[in-house]
């Protein structure tokens, strides 16, 4: 049977192109970078190699938006997706022309519809570029401009907060598309991403995703129903697989275990963070253990924040399997995150692990007396701890000793110390005191809400009196009079970079008030506001204990009997 050719149907598929139309699309624009034209007698030609990978890049780049473009109009022959193609790498093209040659000592940024009316910097519709120079310059989106830097920035957060949806996601990124851009860092923060968003954002991290080294995605899905929040997650997350990381940010995104999963290609692909926030996600005890199975090393993180979570004691098990995992942390952030007394002995045996930490902060947990025993144990092992975060954490009078006198012996140059709100009376004065004679290096104490009273202000007092760094004192709320008061007052009126003393709360009378503004006229700012200062709350005790004395007696008198 004779078919007829003129009834068959017929198709010719423009898109994609093949890997060879693509190698010699690279081949010409190479050329055209390294010949002379009218554009390169104007701005000058670049050297073969740098011509060469300027060309792959704008390839690249022109041919992830046409393939974008393509997929949404899959049925279609690819024209118009060809036309795009051709169209982006010639503006791209265009724009690496007339940048011209970059310096030889320095790599140069180069943003699409950037510009700098000014020397320094610009701001236009929360898009700040900065660079790293010695003074860093902001430059934010509009015509083109080139600066020298080793390091840059883009950072979209210091617009207003608000919803991005596909066509400004297009715009607001273009300078990332550009090549020979020397981003290393991103920051996504205070802009909800939608689907159509993230969509746009993927081809374009998937070409930075070989020189990026810090990645903030805090608060970037705010306000997105679930279900279009996990997908945007998602998209992200493969688009930056692969990515060799220093620095993660997630927080302030309500992860939840969801969430945190959603992650997963990026997280597991990490092998060398040094940095890693979750704060403020909804942390559960099964969010935890998800950030458990899913970063695969940890042994060169230096940071890890767990701020504001709902972990818990179970949750708290598993951030202390991460934390003996990282030998090399030196700043650890575990504070309001509803842990009692087995998490915290867990998170103190595993702190015991990290020799180098600087910095500890557990504030608004419940770790307890046992908690704060165990934690002293672990605090001998810490010689490099800078400052430590200990507030409210019910450690009452034992577990406050037993951390002090662990300081005493190791931390040599701590900075800082808070024990606030832990129910510490005047029995833990002399420890107080005993730890601050050796601490030179200490320049803020705090140990406000508490009940060390005028004896533990005056231990207190003559303790600080050989520290020349002293800079800030915090002993608001502890039912000081004037007499404790006073002797504070003496000590740091003799020290010539002092910052500020919080007294306020406590039962200094009018007169003792105004001993204390006498004794720092030549200082007025160094003493912080007295509004909550109740001028006869030690009459009140006074009459109470009166009181209290006389009930005894009198229930004394009634059991009494005479023979």
């Amino acid at each position: 049977m004779e078919l007829n050719s003129q009834n068959r149907p017929f198709s010719i598929k423009l898109w994609p192109p093949s890997q060879n139309t693509r190698q010699t699309l690279v081949e010409r624009m190479t050329n055209n970078l390294t010949t002379k034209s009218i554009f390169t007698q104007k701005y000058g030609t670049l050297d073969k190699e740098e011509a060469e990978e300027n060309a792959k890049k704008i390839e690249d780049a022109a041919f992830v938006t046409a393939n974008l473009h393509y997929e949404k109009e899959p049925d279609g022959d690819g024209g118009s997706a060809v036309q795009l193609y051709a169209k982006e790498c010639s503006k791209l093209l265009l724009d690496v022309l007339k940048r011209g040659p970059s310096e030889k000592d320095s790599k140069e940024v180069v943003a699409a519809d950037i510009t700098t009316p000014e020397k320094d910097s610009k701001e236009v519709e929360g898009a700040d570029i900065t660079t790293t120079e010695k003074d860093s310059k902001e430059v934010v989106a509009d015509d083109i401009t080139t600066t020298a830097s080793t390091k840059s920035v883009f950072d979209i957060s210091k617009g207003q907060r608000a919803f991005i949806e596909a066509e400004e996601a297009q715009e607001l990124l273009r300078p990332l598309q550009v090549p020979g851009n020397s981003f290393t860092k991103i920051c996504f923060s205070n802009r909800s991403f939608g689907l159509g968003a993230a969509k746009v954002a993927q081809p374009i991290l998937i070409s930075l995703r070989d020189q990026l080294k810090e990645v903030d995605l805090s608060d970037f899905i705010a306000g997105r129903p679930e279900t279009e929040a996990l997908d945007v997650m998602k998209i992200f997350s493969a688009a930056l697989e692969g990515s060799v990381l220093k620095s993660l940010n997630l927080s302030d995104n309500a992860l939840g275990e969801k969430g945190v999963r959603a992650f997963e290609a990026l997280l597991q692909s990490q092998n060398f963070l040094e940095e890693l926030y979750l704060m403020n996600d909804g942390i559960s005890e099964e969010a935890a253990q998800a950030v458990c199975e899913l970063i695969p090393s940890t042994e060169k993180l230096k940071v890890l924040h767990f701020h504001n979570n709902m972990t818990g004691d179970e949750g708290a098990l598993s951030i202390a399997e991460i934390v003996k995992r990282s030998p090399s942390l030196e700043d650890f952030r575990c504070s309001s995150t509803r842990i009692g007394t087995e998490g915290g002995v867990a998170l103190a045996e595993a702190l015991g692990n990290c020799t180098h930490l600087q910095r500890i902060d557990l504030r608004d947990n419940m770790l307890g007396v046992e908690g704060g025993v165990s934690l002293s144990k672990a605090l001998i092992k810490h010689p490099e701890l800078r400052e430590i975060y200990l507030s409210y954490l019910n450690l009452e009078n034992d577990g406050a000793i037993a951390v002090l006198d662990a300081l005493k012996e190791s931390a040599p140059h701590l900075e800082v110390l808070e024990m606030s709100g832990n129910e510490i009376s005047v029995e833990a004065a002399p420890a107080i005191a005993a730890f601050i004679a050796g601490k030179q290096c200490l320049a803020k104490l705090n140990f406000s809400e508490n009940e060390l009273k005028d004896e533990g202000a005056i231990k207190i007092s003559k303790a600080l009196e050989g520290l020349v760094q002293l800079k800030e004192i915090d002993l608001s709320s502890n039912q000081i009079t004037g007499a404790g008061a006073r002797e504070l007052a003496l000590t740091v009126v003799q020290k010539a970079d002092f910052k500020s003393l919080n007294i306020n709360g406590n039962f200094i009378s009018n007169e003792g008030i105004d001993e204390l503004t006498d004794i720092l006229k030549n200082s007025p700012d160094v003493l912080g506001p007295l509004n909550d200062n109740d001028p006869d709350g030690e009459d009140n005790d006074e009459e109470s204990d009166e009181e209290d004395g006389e009930d005894e007696l009198e229930s004394k008198m009634k059991s009494l009997s005479v023979d």
